[in-house]
Parts: structure tokens; sequence; C-alpha cells
């Protein structure tokens, strides 16, 4: 093993033995590499004649650049734009989006956490995560309404094994007591990986204050019993709580309650700020102990270093310019009062009761997305059947349940969609014949 891994590896032991524990084969092997890279940043400090290290090409002090391209983007500073950014993304927006979060997530306050360290959006956060901490047959834990990618990312790359437990109680809420058994299901293995995503890809749930209490509670009295965890908090739909939700991430709740916890915190301006293609997403730790942060965030640099290098500098500067804007928060806010009013229509829609021979739908008050539980026809069937006769597409999900993105459907259209989705049930279940 590198001896730069090996230092990393024994002052998280010193400090924090639980959180070595959680680490897999390839998370103890990682490191930051003291190679051209940190030569680089040596250089960019001190090098004031000349910095023949950085392996970009420059004219008159600046990077070189094309100015057709530059035309398009005349109001930055090539310097914002051209040049690889740091392998854990340019300081001042790591900086801004910590901030950001304390002001979002009071209970970070007075917390220990890491800097974010930017990635390339979240699926590239969580398959960095899935690297540093899943070892074969690692139980990852997580309800059964899940975004389907999550297999591929800690299943098919890492050998992790799924132990799911029904989303919802009989009454419909988060059902914590079934989190809190499928993790000492796993408990002879010493550890788990919690991963929690609210508000929820495909159901659109956020728990309550009282569900997010019990939680905490219920993660506090695993890692009593001997677990070590480490506790992913999925926020790629942040901010979009419309009801009786937590307005906050349960990263800040988790964080620092328990030795044996680790709490990790994974979101990005994807979504959240409606930056989809622009791909910056970020990665965060929650833990009181210093070298702790300091390992795991050289760690993931390893990581970094190793596949992409480094996200794009142009997407970072235009989220970190659109941060900054006065007019940032008032045009978010326009966002999002759109989609409240959506998810609020479709309740409405819903809750006439024109469609209760056809399905119920679970609890939704959050997010771009509701689901219907069909009643007695194949959810498969019928997605293929919008689509090819009615032109509606919509995702199946397992045997009997369909998502909706009301997120991309105006809110005056969204009683055709679900009168299309209803015809198409009665096309299947024999109504129309």
């Amino acid at each position: 093993m590198n001896e730069i891994a090996q230092d990393l590896n024994n002052k998280i032991q010193q400090e924090n033995p639980y959180v070595y524990e959680l680490l897999s084969t390839l998370g103890k092997e990682l490191y930051y590499p003291k190679g051209i890279l940190t030569q680089t940043a040596e250089a960019k400090q001190k090098a004031y004649r000349f910095n023949a290290t950085i392996g970009i090409a420059t004219e008159k002090d600046r990077p070189m650049f094309l100015p057709l391209i530059q035309e398009t983007l005349a109001d930055y500073d090539p310097k914002d734009l051209y040049p690889y950014a740091p392998p854990a993304g340019k300081p001042e927006l790591r900086k801004l989006w910590r901030e950001k979060m304390i002001i979002e997530n009071p209970s970070l306050t007075n917390k220990s956490f890491s800097y974010p360290i930017v990635t390339n959006a979240l699926t590239h956060g969580l398959s960095i995560i899935a690297d540093l901490f899943i070892d074969e047959n690692d139980p990852l834990v997580l309800p059964d309404k899940l975004w389907g990618n999550y297999t591929f990312i800690f299943g098919i790359r890492r050998g992790a094994k799924n132990i799911s437990f029904p989303f919802y109680t009989e009454e419909g809420t988060f059902n914590t007591k079934g989190m809190k058994e499928a993790l000492l299901s796993k408990k002879d293995h010493g550890k788990a990986i919690l991963l929690l995503n609210f508000p929820n890809n495909p159901t659109g749930y956020t728990p309550t204050e009282q569900e997010a209490t019990d939680i905490v509670e219920a993660l506090k009295e695993v890692a009593e019993q001997g677990m070590n965890l480490v506790v992913i908090s999925d926020d790629a739909y942040f901010g979009l709580f419309y009801e009786n939700t937590i307005k906050e991430s349960l990263f800040g709740r988790v964080a620092n309650i328990h030795p044996r916890i680790l709490a990790i915190k994974v979101d990005g301006a994807t979504k959240e700020d409606y930056m989809w293609g622009f791909r910056v997403g970020f990665i965060t730790f929650g833990s009181e102990f210093p070298a702790v942060l300091d390992g795991l965030e050289k760690k993931t640099q390893g990581i970094l270093r190793g596949t992409i290098s480094s996200a794009s500098h142009p997407a970072q500067t235009f989220v970190l310019n659109t941060i900054r804007s006065t007019e940032f928060q008032a045009q978010k806010q326009e966002k999002f009062e759109v989609l409240k009013k959506r998810a609020f229509k479709v309740k409405q829609i819903l809750d006439q009761g024109d469609f209760a021979d056809a399905w119920d739908y679970y609890p939704f008050n959050s997010g771009y997305f509701m689901c219907l539980k069909l009643k007695g026809i194949n959810a498969e069937a019928l997605r293929i059947h919008l689509l090819e006769k009615y032109g509606v597409g919509v995702i199946s999900l397992g045997e009997g349940d369909i998502r909706v993105a009301f997120s991309c459907v105006e809110e005056d259209e969204l009683k055709d969609l679900y009168d299309l989705i209803y015809q198409g049930f009665k096309d299947l279940s024999g109504q129309n014949s």
C-alpha cells in the first residue's frame, strides 16, 4: 500500500476507527498523489516569474483560447473558463456552496463537516461514495421505492447486496421501523450503507418533522448496538418541499450524532437550481473528527484524479456566477412556485375520485414526481400502450406502479394527461370493449 494512503488511514483510524472500518478495500488504498498536480499547486503559489508546470497553453499570461468561442462567452474572464479546475473544484464555489448549505440547513449550525467537493453531478458523486465504502456483498439498505440507477452504481459496479424495506407504512408515512429492522438484519456484518433520497424519486415524498426525528433516533439506536453506518442523503431534488415536510436535508440532522455514523450529502445545481446539463454536483462529509474529513477529502481527490481529473471549469463558473447573482433567489422562487402549483393541481385532479377504479396514489408532498398504484393491470403493459396509442410517456416501476413527472407538464394540461392515462387503463382492462 502506498505510504501516503497508509498515513491517511492511520490518521483516520486514530481519530475514529469506525470510519476506517467503513472504508472499502479500494477506499483504504486511495490517496491524493504528490505528483504533477501537487507540484503545480505549489508553483501557482510561489512561481512568480515562470510557471512551467501547467499542462495548458497560454498567451500573454492568459489561457490560450479561440476567439470564436470567447465571443459567445464575452461576459466571462478566460481564466474562469479555459484552465483546468482544481480536482476538488473551484475554491470559491466550494466555499459559497458550503455557506449556502448552512443557510438552508439550520441543523448544520455549529456542526463539523467538510467543504463540498465538486463532482460531475450526482451520479458521479454516488459512484465515488460506492468506491470509497463498498466491497462485494456489503449491505446497501434502501427503500423499495428507488431510483433504478442505484443498482448499477452500487450493485453492478461494486457488488453491493441490496437490502430493501417498504418505503411506506400502511398509514402512508415513511417506514422508519422497516428501515431500522433492515439495518439490524445485517448487524453481524458490522457495517451497512444506508441510502435515503428526499424528495424521493419516484414517489415525491419527504418525511415530516416527526418522521425525521424518528429516523435520526433510529439511526442512533442502531449505532449504539455496535453497527458502523454510512448514511447517504441523496438530495438531488433538495428545496422542492411543498407541504408538511422537513425543510432541510437529513444530512444536517445526522451529521455528528454518533462516532459510528458517517453522514454524507450528495447534491448539486443540476435539479435544485435547474441546471441539469451543467453537471455540477457536490459531495460533503459530516464528521466531528478533522483528520477524518481531511483523509476522506484527499481520498476523494484521488478518485477524481484517477477518473475525470476534474469537473468542467466553465460549468462551475456558470454555477458560481448564478448563485452570486442578486436575482438568483427571486428567479429560483418563481420556478418553485410553478412546480408547487403543479403538485397541488395533481392532487386536486386525483382527489375528485374520477379514477378510483383505476388506481390509488401514493402520498407525495415534494419534488418532481408522484406514483400511481394501479388496480389489476400490469404497469409495463400500460406504459407501452400509452406510448403507442396515445403518445403519452410515463415510467413503469415493478408490476403495478407508474411514475408520473408533473415537473414537465404544464399545469393546464395535467387533467388531459391523467385522462389519457385513465383511457389507457380502460383499454387494457376491457372497459372499452
